[in-house]
């Protein structure tokens, strides 16, 4: 990954306050307001940077914060990441009990050394003090500061006062000033509906933020990051990790990845050359070049981070790629890079903040906090990409999911580098297709073979489960199909199409008890295997507008060979219902000795206000409904 180091110790304090800070320690003097739906309050937040030169800057942070449950443990953030560019001058904590006493008080020799990364990966000198206090009585008040000190004047922290959900905040605040006027620059997001206070100049930015009641998450809305305040920050002139830059927007900060950061990392070993040549040998066809490429990185590589000093978002070379036969994001993509280069083909590493939410780049602001994954774009005709994700050892060749589609990213490329959107999976596109023969049985089992087929977002959802281990696939099925009685999974065998991007399974099941019995008659849902029940919850009062990121279409057919000696009593009607948020219908009809019923679901993907959620709400309440639609059949006499 490449995200630049954020960091919990932010900001100075700033010596004179408006209000007391005695009051703050004790949990008494917290405003009823801002205990309700909150885990946790924010009493100050007071954070101050001072740039002074490109390679001097001081960072500083004093935080109160008063937990309120064991669930707002996690928003106390007393801790700071260092490294030998990152240096941590001062770090200190005081806990206090409900009424304002002091009960602990750690000093920088007594917080917890630990480094800052996971197992997963290879080697990094970023490390992290922590302070390792373990609660015994709630509420609690946690006092603390920290001053940082850096050369790196890139990736500047941004505002963000409202951090999570069921978190509270009286005062934020947020001070910077450039005094080595190196262009400041900022951009405001999202403060519609919030009383904030700000102060703005060529070089210095000033915003404070009070009062603020927690927010409780909704269904269906939007990424926090994606609707709450926030000031994002740049400078025009910037250092990291010794390389200086220059960039007031994308095309000049491409320039700078392109020359500090990739320049004469692209050599392969000549044996791997003449491998990579020999392989692509006799084909013309660029694409199809870079699909064997890519075919040739899967198979010989595999994915581990690397995250040391300029490492963070610099690539290491292509020829150590090529020796250690691992790398990470950024290694594995300019490796694969570099191959394509030796057979002729245009490829350009690509900058994108990954991730389930779509989140993309802002198009009129550059900076290097953004991003925190890297893909490759190869150009074909039309003006068209094709996306691929070097990391992944499994997907397919362009095809990068959901965990980059439909966002803005820098495509870097030689003295023009622009924001460009990745692919987008549309609704119709995310496909599942279901065609299952169901015999019932008169003791009301069944016996099925089912035939399922993925596409889209929704193979991405799927296809992995072919690396599973046999009882974790049949678990699998049993969670999946809970509403089932008595599952049993007989045979299994998948088909995964990488050429065409579709995963199909092909299952033969069994089931005690699917069907109700009452005297001479059977009762059985007619959706055996694809029952939606989704239904978001009732809101007295929605807050949050309604987001759905990404829509999908589900197709179904189902063939009942129904006992015989029985006939139909009862079977529902047929369902047509089509609106701005989907498509639904649903058919069961009498076929020589079967029923045949018939399914479509389409969710479409978009962004609604919050006065819609209850039309929305109500459809999918009529998908629920429906979905478990029963049929009644009759003994003959």
């Amino acid at each position: 990954m490449v995200k630049l180091k954020t960091f919990s110790c932010l900001l100075f304090l700033v010596a004179s306050l408006s209000f007391s800070q005695e009051n703050l320690q004790s949990s008494y003097n917290i405003p009823n307001h801002l205990t309700t739906s909150a885990n946790a309050v924010i009493r100050l937040n007071d954070i101050n940077i001072s740039i002074n030169a490109v390679d001097a800057v001081t960072i500083t942070e004093k935080r109160i914060v008063t937990v309120l449950n064991e669930n707002g443990n996690s928003s106390v953030n007393a801790y700071s990441g260092y490294d030998k560019y990152y240096k941590i001058k001062k770090i200190e904590a005081f806990i206090y009990d409900a009424s304002g006493k002091e009960v602990e008080h750690y000093k920088k020799k007594d917080f917890i050394d630990h480094s800052a990364v996971d197992g997963g990966t290879l080697y990094s000198d970023s490390r992290v003090l922590y302070m390792g206090y373990t609660p015994v009585n709630y509420p609690y008040t946690v006092e603390f500061t920290c001053e940082i000190e850096t050369s790196n004047s890139a990736g500047i922290p941004s505002w963000m006062p409202m951090e999570s959900y069921y978190l509270s905040v009286e005062n934020s605040k947020y001070n910077l000033i450039d005094n080595a006027n190196l262009g400041l620059r900022f951009k405001e997001k999202f403060f519609e509906g919030y009383n904030i206070n700000s102060n703005t100049s060529t070089n210095a930015l000033n915003y404070s933020l009070e009062n603020v009641k927690a927010l409780k998450p909704e269904d269906l809305s939007p990424t926090f990051s994606e609707f709450t305040p926030k000031v994002m920050v740049a400078v025009d002139q910037f250092q990291f990790y010794g390389y200086k830059g220059k960039a007031k927007n994308w095309l000049e900060f491409g320039d700078w990845v392109n020359t500090a950061l990739l320049q004469g990392r692209d050599v392969v070993s000549d044996e791997t050359k003449q491998k990579i040549l020999e392989l692509t040998n006799g084909v013309s066809d660029p694409i199809e070049k870079a699909k064997i490429v890519f075919d040739f990185v899967q198979n010989n590589t595999r994915y581990i981070s690397v995250q040391v000093g300029i490492g963070g978002v610099q690539p290491i070379p292509a020829l150590e790629v090529d020796q250690l036969k691992y790398g990470d994001c950024k290694g594995l993509t300019n490796y694969t890079k570099a191959l394509l280069n030796v057979v002729g083909v245009t490829s350009y590493y690509s900058v994108v903040e990954a991730g389930k939410d779509i989140i993309g780049f802002e198009p009129d602001f550059a900076s290097l906090a953004q991003g925190n994954h890297i893909i490759l774009a190869i150009p074909k005709e039309n003006n068209d990409l094709i996306w691929v994700d070097c990391t992944s050892q499994i997907h397919p060749f362009n095809f990068i999911g959901d965990f980059t589609d439909n966002r803005n990213v820098l495509m870097v490329k030689p003295n023009g580098s622009e924001i460009v959107r990745t692919t987008v999976y549309s609704d119709t596109l995310n496909l599942q297709k279901t065609n299952a023969t169901i015999k019932l049985n008169a003791n009301g089992s069944i016996s099925a073979n089912l035939n399922i087929k993925t596409k889209g977002t929704q193979y991405d959802n799927r296809f992995y489960i072919e690396r599973q281990a046999s009882k974790d696939i049949i678990e699998y099925y049993k969670e999946t199909w809970d509403y089932v009685n008595n599952l049993e999974v007989d045979t299994y065998n998948f088909t995964n199409n990488k050429n065409d991007v579709e995963f199909t399974e092909t299952l033969n099941l069994t089931a005690r008890d699917y069907a109700s019995l009452n005297g001479n008659r059977v009762f059985f849902p007619l959706n055996a295997f694809n029952k939606n029940t989704f239904v978001p919850k009732r809101y007295a009062s929605r807050k949050l507008p309604v987001d759905i990121q990404r829509g999908y279409l589900d197709e179904d057919e189902f063939v009942y060979e129904i006992p015989k000696g029985y006939e139909i009593e009862a079977i529902p009607e047929a369902v047509e219902i089509t609106n701005k948020y989907g498509v639904y219908n649903i058919s069961a009809k009498k076929e020589g000795d079967n029923i045949v019923y018939k399914r479509k679901l389409l969710i479409k993907s978009g962004r609604y206000n919050k006065q819609e959620y209850t039309a929305y709400r109500d459809f999918r309440k009529q998908v629920a409904k429906n979905d478990n639609a029963k049929i009644v059949l009759k003994k003959a006499i």
